[in-house]
């Protein structure tokens, strides 16, 4: 109980009148109104540390970028904002969340600012950045990160392509589709899309336009190591902590401001981070990640 109404009167903000109706509620304990300000200080201090800390002590091949929605009041109203985090791979193989903002996930500046920031920590070595295709972030990855491949979550892609079929089609079309990331190589994954792609339009003619423009996006993983396909042709490893975010929020129902929803979702992301530092399994075991090094030796990747 102790630790709840510390963490209401953190996230909330803290002000002579939540304190003052905290301690109230509090009771008997004995916490007095300077003690909770000291704590909740303390919590205000280490988010901010996270999310300002240094990222220049080793390098980050893979960056994946997603977005999650929250009740945020502001100016009389409550909107849906976006908070967006990003998540690393390190040069060894290991998981490291690397920021969090919340925006308009939609806003091309909005994205280049975030990214612009984690470079200015010392965010370095990216060579693939997976993400879905919100309006403006792939103009945003290709100022701040020119040169670097973009991975269109393919995930996302499926379920915007099944929107185009009809009801009846839609279970054909999907394992259809699935078929082009069981190929064993970059070759035959390109020339399976593309008859994907003509069989499809052939039934659905607006599906070959669709596929033929997001045909290098979707298929940007295929230049990496095959071990590491499945790990980075999606956002889907941010799926958990993006449902950890929502499970944790709902207990705050609509937040008062957007500093509130840093607050709570950095200190998720703060043990979240920890708990990936001291994981003895590795995202990406060390040895594949030397086969990424061999790769980009023989500048492979260039060509995405």
């Amino acid at each position: 109980a102790l630790y709840a109404v510390i963490m209401e009167a953190w996230v909330n903000g803290v002000s002579t009148r939540n304190v003052d109706d905290l301690v109230v509620a509090l009771g008997g304990t004995g916490i007095s109104k300077s003690e909770v300000s000291r704590i909740c200080a303390g919590l205000d201090e280490e988010v901010s540390r996270f999310r300002t800390r240094r990222l220049d002590t080793t390098s980050y091949p893979y960056v994946f970028l997603d977005a999650t929605y929250l009740h945020v009041r502001g100016g009389g109203l409550v909107a849906s904002k976006a908070v967006v985090v990003a998540t690393g791979v390190t040069g060894e193989g290991r998981r490291e969340i690397l920021g969090l903002d919340v925006g308009d996930s939609e806003d091309e500046v909005f994205w280049r600012t975030f990214l612009t920031h984690l470079k200015s920590r010392g965010l370095a070595g990216v060579k693939l950045v997976i993400s879905d295709q919100h309006a403006g972030l792939v103009a945003a990855i290709a100022r701040a990160f020119q040169g670097v491949g973009h991975q269109r979550c393919r995930v996302h892609f499926a379920r915007n392509l099944l929107a185009m079929v009809p009801k009846n089609q839609i279970n054909m079309v999907a394992a259809l589709f699935r078929t082009i990331f069981a190929q064993p190589d970059a070759a035959t994954v390109a020339a399976c899309w593309e008859q994907v792609r003509d069989q499809l339009a052939a039934r659905i003619p607006k599906i070959g336009p669709y596929m033929d423009e997001a045909k290098a996006e979707v298929l940007a993983f295929a230049a990496f190591p095959r071990v590491h396909w499945r790990k980075i042709w999606s956002t889907n490893p941010l799926e958990r902590l993006n449902k950890e975010i929502k499970r944790r929020a709902r207990v705050v129902g609509i937040f008062p401001n957007e500093a509130s929803v840093i607050r709570l979702v950095g200190m998720i992301l703060t043990d979240t981070n920890d708990e990936w530092t001291i994981d003895e399994r590795r995202y990406l075991s060390e040895g594949s990640m030397a086969l990424l090094a061999a790769i980009s030796d023989n500048q492979t990747i260039a060509a995405i």
